[in-house]
């Protein structure tokens, strides 16, 4: 481990579902990099797994959609490592579509991958972690759109509404051996993103206290500190990572029409 890392996960086993590319890959590099052994999964192999502190991630196929698959990768994690004290929920996302047309089995796929694979994933790492002396943290990635939802957003922000009562749910019933917590994410950079970043700020700026996006560390370094001793009395909490959230819009138009 990084002597200079704040938190150390030296000994520790993760599980990061849609740990191969953007937040997720970010969320993995964290914990490798503060001392952890990392499982991340995907439905594909990606090209390289996320590495940092000199470890690389374990990468499992898996459709966490899929109950049988969600408690399957739970297990090969726990037997890999010998024991799960961490999970994040990071799979999740969709395209925007219009609600008056999306389909029946479009708001399934969406629903299924930001609200029910968390919930079966959460289940079959709990099985592991109330077994466990230290017990273990479950951290669920959520989205400012389970509270302002945007337009085009509607199965989405119905899922991930549900994943922040889910999470609430969940810790009530889980405490003491198992917290589990949820990260209200604003807008993140992508970070293959083709646009500048300096422009990309300068849009955020006018409407994120921040004045920019949030880079995928900035979520990952929040999962840290919600799966570390640190945070051991945080239970059932929503963690706003969002810059402050977005100025509304009725204060927005008070300040354009005011300089006018």
């Amino acid at each position: 481990m990084d002597r200079d890392h704040p938190i150390d996960f030296t000994g520790r086993a993760v599980l990061v579902t849609g740990g191969t590319q953007g937040i997720g890959a970010a969320i993995a590099r964290a914990f490798l990099a503060a001392g952890a052994q990392v499982m991340v999964c995907g439905r594909r192999a990606p090209a390289s797994t996320p590495s940092a502190g000199g470890r690389e991630a374990v990468f499992r196929a898996a459709d966490v959609r899929d109950p049988a698959a969600a408690g399957a990768l739970v297990v090969a994690t726990a037997e890999l490592f010998g024991h799960l004290d961490v999970l994040v929920n990071n799979a999740g996302g969709s395209p925007d579509a219009d609600a008056a047309t999306a389909s029946p089995r479009f708001v399934e796929k969406v629903v299924a991958l930001n609200l029910l694979a968390p919930f079966y994933t959460a289940q079959a790492a709990n099985l592991v972690m109330r077994e466990q002396p230290d017990g273990g943290s479950v951290t669920n990635i959520g989205s400012v759109s389970a509270h302002d939802p945007q337009r085009g957003t509607a199965a989405y922000s119905a899922a991930k509404a549900g994943l922040l009562g889910l999470t609430r749910a969940l810790a009530l019933e889980w405490a003491p051996k198992v917290r589990v917590n949820h990260i209200t994410a604003g807008p993140v950079r992508p970070p293959t993103s083709t646009a500048r970043p300096d422009a990309e700020d300068a849009a955020a700026a006018d409407v994120i206290p921040m004045r920019r996006q949030a880079e995928p560390d900035d979520i990952a370094r929040a999962c840290l500190w919600l799966s570390s001793p640190l945070s051991r009395y945080v239970n059932g909490a929503d963690l706003a990572v969002h810059g402050g959230g977005e100025i509304p819009a009725r204060q927005l138009a008070r300040t354009l029409f005011s300089s006018s």
